[in-house]
C-alpha cells in the first residue's frame, strides 16, 4: 500500500463502462475542493503515451495519479480517491479498511475479479458520438 496521494489527483476511468461512469459522476458531485481531476479514457483525444501506462492497463483498471507522478492502481486507486474526501466518515471508513492489512488483499482480490468482468457489463452510449469516432473497447 501507497502513501497517501499528494492532490490534486488525476482519476483515470473508463466512461464507456455504465458501473464506472456512474461510481466516478457520485465523485464528481460531491465537493472535493479541487482534489480530484477527472479523466475518461474513451474520450478520443485522450492520449496515454505522456503518462507511460499502455492503453490495455488504463482499460484494465482504475488508475490515478498525484501530483507528484505516484500511480495508483485499482483498490489503492480507489483508497487515493476517497481521501479526497477528509469530512467523509464513510470514505474515510473505506480508505481505512483497504488500508487494514487484513482488508486489503480481500478487497484488493474483489476488485480483479471484477475488472476481469467489467468488459461483460452494459456499456454507456458513446458519449462522443458528434465525433464520428467510437470509445475504445
Amino acid at each position: 500500500m501507497q502513501d497517501a496521494p499528494r492532490f490534486p489527483l488525476k482519476v483515470f476511468y473508463d466512461g464507456s463502462c455504465s458501473v464506472c461512469a456512474a461510481e466516478m459522476s457520485v465523485y464528481m458531485r460531491r465537493a472535493h475542493g479541487g482534489r480530484l481531476e477527472f479523466v475518461d479514457i474513451t474520450d478520443p483525444a485522450f492520449d496515454p503515451a505522456g503518462y507511460g501506462i499502455s492503453p490495455d492497463d488504463f482499460m484494465y483498471q482504475l488508475h490515478a495519479i498525484d501530483r507528484e507522478g505516484r500511480v495508483f492502481r485499482g483498490i489503492d486507486a480507489f483508497r487515493a480517491v476517497w481521501l479526497a474526501f477528509p469530512e467523509s466518515r464513510r470514505y474515510a471508513l473505506l480508505a481505512g479498511l483497504t488500508a487494514s492489512p487484513l482488508v486489503r488483499p480481500v478487497a484488493a482480490l474483489a476488485y480483479r475479479v471484477f475488472a476481469r468482468l467489467r468488459r461483460y457489463l452494459p456499456k454507456r452510449k458513446a458519449a462522443y458520438c458528434g465525433t464520428g469516432r467510437h470509445p475504445r473497447r
